[in-house]
């Protein structure tokens, strides 16, 4: 019983909350990243991260350590962002 019981307490334990990233966008304040696909950048000097949410056509983007935001982005252009 003392067994079950410690397994029990170790497998609540391993799954812990999860919780959403947030990031502090300039000129707007934290976005919750939960609804975008983020993809990280490696190609660029200028460009960390890009988060798009497709729904929305809202685009978070990561520029040498802050995010800036654009709306009404189509997904073709972040694709063609993402690719470059």
């Amino acid at each position: 019983m003392k067994q079950n019981f410690i397994g029990i307490l170790l497998a609540l334990g391993a799954c812990g909350t999860v919780q959403a990233e947030t990031v502090n966008v300039k000129y707007r304040g934290p976005v919750d990243l939960a609804p975008f696909q983020c993809e990280s950048v490696t190609k660029s000097s200028l460009v960390t991260r890009v988060c798009y949410d497709r729904k929305e056509q809202y685009m978070v983007i990561g520029l040498q350590g802050a995010y800036y935001h654009y709306c009404q982005i189509d997904s073709g252009t972040v694709a063609g962002l993402t690719g470059a």
